[in-house]
């Protein structure tokens, strides 16, 4: 299924299909409320037969909100107006949690919220999962919801709970080199100017906030949990890595498992299939492989807004141009100027 996410006005929606039924019992007076948006917009996917897979609708509002109970502060808010996900295996709902993170560092808001039915639990976990919290409750005609915030100013210490945003004291960083026929299928956020949308597909590993990245180059054994990995794709094939090998992003390490930990490959290729981009042969190559065989476990944070090609990475950020670049650690120093001249926002770094 091919997974490109649309901005579409309301009027450009077809109501009238399926997919609104459940909004539509859910809501008394949903279809009113859709036709009055009708020059509004909101994030949709559609599948190949364009059926709509999911949708998105968000606001920005500004003071108390006072028709919960209790009242949310005075501040500047994003509303979750309206998301609905089909669920159909694929993490697609962790993609739009990532568009909402997004929209509103973009927008500078601090604040979210969203409103939810108790009976929609998979939905609420998602949200708590990834920070969202119980502060209130909704009361209209449609029944009671559950009010769910999350706030982009405080961190909490967890790496999911506090995702995007990413904490760099104390954290060691390093540079890791992915294949492009792998990167832009990992990172869609991160694709290129030239490459084709066509290739991002609505698939576990493409939609999730969650990667699983699978590689046997030395050094790895000294990357940790907490530590930051600044992605590198590599040079596009028949053309130079010195102008087309780029950093795009930056990913915070959830786990690293060795091989060796899994018990067989049955419990190998269980923990890899959800978040990786490997084929099962692929999977069983690595399993079989000489050597040590890493396996890393990764919250998608940050797409560089700039990225920094092989030059600039040598003579702005200073690395050195005749080291291997697969895998190597970083400074402070290297990863800072990685960030600031990746045009980074500011308020995804927490110090």
């Amino acid at each position: 299924m091919n997974a490109k996410i649309e901005t579409r006005k309301f009027k450009q929606i077809q109501l009238g299909d399926s997919f609104f039924d459940t909004l539509k019992e859910d809501y008394p007076g949903f279809e009113q409320w859709f036709f009055k948006k009708m020059d509004e917009y909101a994030e949709v996917m559609y599948d190949d037969t364009g059926q709509l897979e999911a949708f998105l609708y968000m606001k920005v509002e500004t003071g108390a909100v006072i028709d919960v109970e209790p009242a949310l502060k005075e501040g500047k808010w994003l509303k979750v107006g309206t998301m609905k996900v089909n669920p159909h295996g694929t993490r697609l709902g962790e993609r739009f949690i990532k568009k909402i993170l997004d929209c509103a560092i973009v927008q500078g808001i601090t604040n979210i919220y969203v409103t939810v039915f108790a009976k929609h639990t998979k939905l609420v976990d998602m949200f708590m999962k990834y920070g969202f919290e119980e502060s209130a409750v909704k009361n209209s005609g449609a029944g009671q919801e559950l009010v769910l915030t999350k706030a982009l100013d405080k961190v909490k210490g967890d790496i999911l709970m506090d995702y995007p945003l990413v904490q760099t004291r104390g954290k060691n960083k390093h540079l890791l080199a992915i294949r492009p026929e792998y990167h832009t299928k990992l990172f869609p956020d991160s694709i290129l100017n030239n490459e084709s949308i066509d290739i991002i597909k609505d698939v576990s590993h493409t939609n999730s906030i969650h990667k699983i990245y699978i590689s046997a180059m030395k050094g790895l054994g000294a990357v940790k949990p907490g530590d930051l990995m600044v992605i590198y794709r590599t040079k596009t094939s028949n053309m130079k890595a010195w102008y087309t090998s780029v950093a795009t992003s930056i990913c915070v390490v959830e786990e690293v498992k060795n091989r060796n930990e899994f018990t067989n490959f049955q419990e190998f290729v269980k923990y890899c299939r959800a978040y990786s981009i490997f084929s099962d042969d692929e999977l069983g190559s690595y399993w079989n492989a000489k050597g040590q065989v890493y396996v890393f476990k990764m919250t998608y944070n940050i797409a560089l807004r700039r990225r920094l090609n092989q030059q600039r990475l040598v003579e702005e950020v200073g690395l050195d141009k005749d080291t291997y670049w697969g895998y190597f650690p970083l400074s402070e120093q290297e990863f800072e100027k990685i960030i600031i001249k990746g045009d980074v926002y500011e308020s995804l770094i927490i110090d």
